[in-house]
């Protein structure tokens, strides 16, 4: 890999040839902006739009952002529990995407902007939902914090007995 490899490109490779050969690729050469230690969710799309999986981490959990797209590529193909593996034959018809999360902060309801932050919400003890900041059809906080609560199964608990985290993201498409 060389520097000239942009982050979604890599997140790519990582899935082809884990799909096809069950390999992680050898990182002989880590470009400047994926030596830093952060979190990311890595999302794969069909070329007309719908989910195929999606994976992520909250607080980086390895080394660098190289090894984190890495273990998110891969589970993102095979492990999301929503979706069939990815396929080889699938591969020419799907487009993948990295999120890079900045470090989740609490807030409040009236600090969240969907386009801007992503959402967390946790009840403190068990349950946590999350969504990615921009995403298409989200269009007001209130459709945001449905989604995530929904996500969580939170829906019944009230607002004020919940903590909301919130966090930028940017994409790599």
């Amino acid at each position: 890999m060389n520097c000239k490899t942009t982050i979604a490109t890599y997140a790519a490779e990582v899935i082809e040839q884990w799909t096809k050969l069950k390999k992680r690729p050898e990182l002989l050469s880590i470009p400047p902006e994926m030596q830093i230690k952060a979190a990311c969710f890595v999302s794969v799309h069909t070329i007309d739009g719908n989910l195929r999986g999606c994976i992520g981490t909250l607080e980086p959990s390895r080394n660098n952002l190289a090894l984190e797209i890495t273990e998110n590529a891969i589970a993102a193909s095979e492990r999301d529990p929503r979706f069939d593996p990815i396929e080889a034959k699938e591969l020419q018809n799907l487009t993948v995407s990295v999120d890079v999360l900045s470090e989740p902060e609490p807030t409040t309801i009236a600090e969240l902007d969907p386009k801007t932050y992503g959402l967390i919400i946790s009840d403190g003890c068990c349950r946590r939902g999350v969504l990615l900041p921009n995403l298409e059809g989200i269009k007001s906080i209130e459709d945001q914090i449905r989604i995530v609560k929904r996500k969580a199964g939170l829906e019944l608990i009230e607002n004020n007995k919940l903590q909301f985290f919130r966090f930028t993201a940017t994409r790599y498409e």
